[in-house]
């Protein structure tokens, strides 16, 4: 049994935070110097009272303007700005979507490469008999964990949805996976306080960085440097395996779609690994980092403005926070 995506949809809330706003913020911060280095213009910010899971909501919705919403008989919502500790995000948008009640759902905690593990599951699922129509949604609100004043993550970071359906399909459209973790990166990339092992500190300390970004203890914190360096190092051999794995070259792929972390980073590792211009996405300028949704809308935006078409192999690759990584090619 093969997997195919059959839809894909995205939704960004209707807050924004320009690099012109940043620059009245932050005096020293340059709006032209923003966008030069990170490739980025314009984030979407979630509302007080608006959550990741309104947002899956309204992304999830907009797919199902393609496909019955009574098909779906697997749930998956990758997040890490969930609404409680518990229960899952899954079984209350379950319930708010309108879907059957004899079907499985799960929140799954993943970041940057979330989309890319979201895929290797509902595939598993699929193939395994447990469903045969998957919804898989990406959604992140990480505005809310930075500090007002942390103008590093500020310029980077975006919120916004992802929804896509995996079914089940006579040939294969989702390729072989690569996946890989190695948690001793954790810390580069992480919020300390504010579950079980470090509680949220309602006095917690101000601190100020070497670029003058203040955060505290219980707000996101990003070792830019080494998260760099660990990226580097990681996706260009997490390509060469998809490649191998799946028995191909790059001559053989008609486009590649990394996580859209930034503009230096991902153009840094495009021309160390020697992906052709003309084969490689960066779409972040309105919309930042949306983490795990990176992808999902890089891809949705090639398919509406006809950079992609049916039978296109598209190569994807995700990385991050964990850290974690993961890649496969995806026929369209």
């Amino acid at each position: 049994m093969g997997v195919r995506l059959s839809a894909i949809e995205y939704f960004l809330p209707k807050g924004t935070i320009t690099n012109q706003d940043l620059e009245k913020e932050f005096t020293d911060w340059n709006a032209k110097k923003i966008e030069d280095k990170t490739g980025i213009r314009i984030r979407h910010v979630a509302g007080d009272d608006e959550t990741a899971l309104d947002l899956a909501y309204e992304a999830a919705t907009m797919v199902f303007k393609n496909i019955l919403r009574e098909k779906v008989d697997f749930l998956l919502l990758c997040t890490q700005s969930p609404d409680y500790f518990l229960p899952t995000s899954a079984c209350i948008l379950q319930n708010k979507l309108g879907l059957r009640t004899d079907i499985g759902a799960i929140d799954f905690n993943q970041g940057c490469s979330g989309f890319i593990y979201g895929l290797a599951v509902a595939k598993g699922l699929i193939q395994s008999g447990v469903a045969r129509h998957v919804l898989l949604i990406t959604a992140e609100t990480y505005t809310k964990m930075i500090h007002p004043k942390d103008k590093g993550n500020r310029t980077i970071f975006g919120d916004g949805a992802a929804a896509v359906i995996l079914e089940a399909s006579e040939e294969d459209y989702l390729s072989e996976f690569v996946l890989g973790t190695d948690g001793r990166g954790f810390n580069n990339l992480f919020v300390p306080n504010g579950a079980f092992r470090n509680k949220y500190n309602p006095v917690a300390v101000e601190t100020s960085d070497e670029n003058g970004s203040i955060r505290t203890e219980n707000h996101l914190y990003m070792n830019g440097p080494e998260i760099f360096n660990f990226t580097i190092s990681a996706v260009p051999q997490v390509l060469a395996k998809i490649l191998e794995k799946n028995k191909t070259d790059l001559n053989h792929i008609d486009y590649v779609i990394f996580h859209q972390a930034n503009k230096f980073m991902i153009e840094y590792l495009r021309k160390k690994i020697g992906i052709p211009p003309e084969k490689f996405y960066s779409n972040m300028l309105e919309t930042g980092n949306t983490v795990s949704s990176t992808i999902p809308i890089a891809l949705k935006d090639c398919l509406n403005r006809g950079i992609l078409k049916k039978g296109d192999k598209v190569l994807l690759v995700g990385f991050g926070v964990g850290y974690s990584w993961g890649g496969t090619i995806l026929k369209l």
